[in-house]
Order: structure tokens, then sequence, then C-alpha cells
């Protein structure tokens, strides 16, 4: 058989975190996103033991907090503790939420499976089968919440320096077969947060870096050429982090190319949902197509409980009827009453009225001129995004970056609004 070694990647952990940014969160999934983080954990032990993985790596960020709770310390050493059992071993960096410095005074010993690499300077480990070398282990985690800009945290975590470092107590480390890099790092994708440049990673003759800090998965070069990954967090904490978290279960490979396998940690998924109601006929109709819709996305997320934030889109009769703050509450808890492991955190309208712009135009009326004047404005986007930033200073506020990506959008939803203004004045 040839050589292989097969390992979990995971990072940003977070445990200890709060949910963020809930708009209307009954009790009952209050209470119940308080355990969604301790139970992705366990998640990960589980795909370690059940996958007879060679090791797992933590790629920093294992705790929210430099000072976690004493329940958190606890769930987080019970998993170590169940890797031991089961033979595991556990290569850890520290992040910048959870840095060195907190490890070294506020935390009993790890136990014997379970290795920290320093933040003070680049560490090494051996990985041993069956007494045999398999695997060298090099990398750094951050010292202490901040990393200096003119130091690079991957700078002497190489292959040749782990070989240098490990040989006098391991004389044959050189003969290990793969060699895995763990860095918590912004890479080239965050240049606040000990950012490094991949051609820096890919010359270090290193099999994999399993890197931690972006709570998104990434590869480069890519998907089918794994060399430097971002495993993601193992659980969303917010509407910002959607779709389904985990980790990978990599498998290094004598003569093939990395294999990175996703594995879902995640109890609860976060989901924004763009609904299209044009063809629905009728309020019943609207929430019937919406619980399809959540059915949907539910299956692709892996994940039995989901937390959503809903828009209506579309130009429908019922718009009238759905910009009002009454009718919107009413589906949203028939919504959240129907599935109990569905929560709708928001339901928004975004509907527009079904007009006939072509009829209004021809009218040649003022809707006729503004709709003129509208198109005119969208088609110089920049003089539009100048615009808006001449609003945002008079007001002595910043223009987001948002609101310039979205600038054709937002004028489109300028445009739908002010025909309505203008169409609930024809109305008094």
């Amino acid at each position: 058989m040839p050589e292989h070694v097969t390992f979990i990647h995971a990072a940003d952990l977070h445990l200890g975190a709060p949910f963020r940014g809930l708009r209307a969160l009954s009790d009952a999934w209050a209470a119940r996103l308080l355990s969604a983080l301790a139970e992705a954990y366990d998640r990960v032990i589980d795909a370690a033991i059940a996958r007879d993985a060679d090791f797992v790596v933590m790629a920093g960020d294992v705790f929210d907090t430099a000072r976690p709770s004493y329940g958190d310390y606890r769930r987080f050493f019970e998993g170590l503790r169940r890797l031991e059992e089961a033979g595991i071993a556990v290569y850890l960096v520290t992040g910048n939420h959870d840095p060195y410095t907190s490890w070294q005074h506020d935390f009993f010993s790890l136990p014997a499976n379970a290795v920290m690499l320093p933040g003070d300077r680049p560490g090494f480990a051996l990985h041993e089968r069956d007494g045999e070398p398999l695997c060298l282990i090099g990398g750094r985690g951050y010292y202490n919440q901040t990393w200096p800009a003119d130091e690079c945290i991957a700078e002497g975590v190489t292959r040749e320096a782990a070989v240098a470092a490990l040989s006098a107590e391991h004389p044959r480390a050189a003969q290990a077969p793969f060699s895995v890099g763990v860095l918590h790092t912004g890479l080239h994708l965050d240049d606040l947060k000990a950012p490094v440049e991949p051609a820096k990673l890919l010359s270090a003759g290193m099999d994999y870096w399993a890197l931690g800090h972006v709570h998104v998965r990434y590869a480069y070069p890519s998907f089918d050429d794994p060399k430097l990954v971002f495993s993601g967090c193992i659980q969303g904490r917010d509407i910002k982090e959607t779709g389904e978290r985990g980790v990978y279960c990599v498998t290094l490979e004598k003569g093939r190319p990395n294999r990175i396998e996703p594995v879902p940690t995640a109890s609860v998924v976060w989901q924004r949902l763009d609904v299209d109601v044009e063809d629905c006929p009728n309020l019943p109709a609207v929430t019937d197509k919406i619980m399809r819709e959540l059915f949907r996305e539910n299956g692709k997320a892996h994940c039995e409980e989901m937390v959503s934030r809903i828009t209506l889109r579309g130009a429908t009769p019922l718009h009238a009827v759905l910009e009002r703050p009454d009718v919107l509450a009413d589906l949203r808890k028939h919504l959240n009453d129907s599935y109990p492991l569905f929560f709708c955190d928001a339901l928004v309208d975004g509907t527009t009225d079904a007009r006939d712009k072509e009829a209004l135009r021809r009218e040649g009326l003022f809707p006729a001129v503004f709709l003129q004047a509208a198109a005119a404005q969208r088609s110089d986007p920049d003089q539009a995004v100048a615009f808006l930033q001449d609003e945002f200073l008079a007001k002595n506020i910043q223009l987001p970056g948002s609101c310039v990506r979205s600038v054709a959008q937002l004028a489109a939803e300028a445009e739908d609004l002010v025909l309505d203004l203008l169409a609930q004045g024809d109305e008094r």
C-alpha cells in the first residue's frame, strides 16, 4: 500500500463565543444556540475517532477569549481525553483570540497526546505510526493577541528546519514521508492578521498547510490541488457565517494530489434566503413557497436546525399587503410555529408592485419623467457612487464598501420605492 497519512484539520473552534446580531430570538432558540458551539466541537472529536485519523491539527482560536469559562475549558479537555483514549494525537497552535500567554498562565497541563507548538518561535513535532516516522509537524501560534507587522509568523517554519530541530531526539526524522505546517494567519486574504504570501509557504517544503483565522473554506492554489487550506469555523455564530461549517479530513498520499473531504460539524446553520414570490397568488402560497425553500437549503447544508433571515422578492400584486409590518409578523410567526427545527430570525419585504413600467413611460406623466431620470442615473454608476459619497460626507459618515458594490441594486430599489410613494399619493 502506498505511504499515506490521514488527519483532521480543524480551526476556529471559538468555544465560549456569544451569538451575535439576532433580531428577534425566542427564549428557546437563545438557549439552543448556547449549546451549539460545544456540540460542534464534540462532532470534531467524533469525526477523528470515526475515521481512525492518525492525528488532529487545530489551527488556532480554540477559545473565543483569553479568559474562557471553566465549563468551556473542561469541554475542550474532555475532547482531548477522548482522542487520547482512541490513540489519536493532537497538534495545536494558538490564535489571536487565545494567545500563547493566556494558555501558559491559566490552564492545566495538556494530556500526553496533545502538543502545543510555541508562540514565541517556530515549533516542531514528529508523528510516528507503529514506531516509524510518518509526519513532521511544524508551526507557530500567536504569542500575544496582536502580531507585529514587521515579523512573519511563518519565518523558520520549514521541513528542513523541522528535521534539524528534531534529529537529536529523533535520528530518523528526515525519513518521515510527510510534513504538515500549522499557522493562524490571514495569508494574503487579511493583511491585518499575520499575513503571509502564499509563495513563502509553498517554498517551505511542506506537503500541506493547515491554516486558521479565515472563517470560510478556502484552498490554494485550488480545491483540486489543496496545499494551503483554511477549514473555516466549526459553527457559524451570526448571519454573516452562513451555510455548512466544519472541518476537513485530509489524506496525503505519495504520488497523488492532496485530498480534502469536508466534514460538517455545525449543529445549527445560518442562512440568508431570497424567495421569489412573484408566482404566489395569495399569502398561504407565499408561506408554502418559503417553507419549500427552507427545506431545500437545509438539505444542502447537511444540518437539521437552521436560523434564517428571509427576504421576499419579485413583482407581485401582494406587494401592498406584504409591506405591512403586521402581515410580515404574522407570516413569520406562522413559519416558526410550523416547523420547530427552523427559526426565521427576520422576514423582510423586498417585493415590488406588479406595475407596468412601459405603460407608465407611454403615459408621459410625472412617473415617465422620473423613470427617464432614473435610467440616466443607472447608466453612470460612477456618478451614483459620487452622489452617495457626498451624501454620507455631509452627515460625517464613511460610505460603506457594501454600498459601492451594490449601487445598481440600490438604484433599482430606490426607483421602486419612489413609484410606490407616487402610487400611494394617487390613492389618497
